[in-house]
């Protein structure tokens, strides 16, 4: 049987769910059934090949105007309980920012999403929070990465950032990318919005490893049509080895007239 990956909640959730032979596409708004209650979510995928994947959830039937009615409905509830959980929070005194506020299509969970720079204590402030809405309260704590992915913001190449636009997950980024790519710049100047090294530093990743298999490493005696020489730099973008040749300087040739051994 396909399966659907469908994206749910203000801090995108992913689920994988059995399409249940729905005439489901890519964008279509299906309720889901997910560990905290019914949800609305969207299809990101239909992956006919994925019959191994064991399913998350349960989509229960494609979104209805009235399940769309009452999803704003929820949005409009869950606005009013944002400021009143600010105020609560103020009033317990906790070091943590409220970033967002939804509640399941159910109406059985109030989800409040902060972000704290240390681990916070925030049992009396769910009592307080049960007591006041009625429902199941959950707090979850999130990272810069998803703050900014919530909320957007331009990044240092000046357009929104990526996350905002179009990623629905991180790939992790480290510092052994940026020297894989010849990237030697002071990592904050690569860093986004959120503070972390940036997303679009594992776009070219992929290029950059493939090129360091076809191209010789720096230091490398190699053979070029003008003579034996060292490898004293490689252009990763322009596929050329950089050779100095004794007598003759430093020559870039392309990689397809270098012969080396490994």
């Amino acid at each position: 049987m396909a399966k659907a990956i469908v994206i749910y909640g203000k801090i995108e959730n992913t689920l994988i769910c059995d399409t249940k032979d729905l005439p489901l596409k890519e964008g279509d708004k299906v309720v889901v059934k997910t560990p905290r209650g019914e949800e609305l979510g969207t299809v990101e995928e239909i992956r006919e090949d994925a019959t191994s994947e064991e399913s998350e959830g349960e989509i229960l039937r494609l979104a209805t105007l009235e399940d769309l009615a009452l999803y704003k409905e929820r949005e409009e509830k869950a606005k009013e309980a944002f400021p009143i959980c600010e105020g609560e929070i103020e009033k317990h005194d906790l070091p943590m920012k409220l970033i967002a506020a939804e509640y399941t299509l159910d109406g059985t969970h109030l989800i409040f999403y902060f972000s704290a720079q240390e681990r916070v204590d925030f049992r009396a402030l769910v009592r307080s929070l049960a007591s006041i809405f009625k429902v199941r309260i959950e707090l979850t704590q999130i990272g810069a990465r998803d703050e900014a992915k919530r909320f957007g913001g331009i990044g240092p190449c000046g357009r929104l950032c990526c996350c905002y636009l179009f990623l629905n997950s991180f790939r992790s980024i480290s510092l052994k990318m940026l020297r894989e790519q010849n990237l030697f710049a002071n990592p904050s100047k690569l860093t986004g919005t959120c503070g972390r090294l940036m997303c679009c530093l594992a776009y070219e990743l992929d290029y950059y490893q493939k090129m360091r298999e076809e191209l010789p490493p720096i230091g490398t005696e190699v053979v070029t049509p003008q003579g034996k020489g060292k490898v004293v730099d490689l252009n990763f973008l322009k596929e050329l080895v950089l050779v100095e040749i004794e007598e003759k300087g430093v020559i870039p040739f392309p990689k397809e007239e270098i012969h080396f051994s490994r």
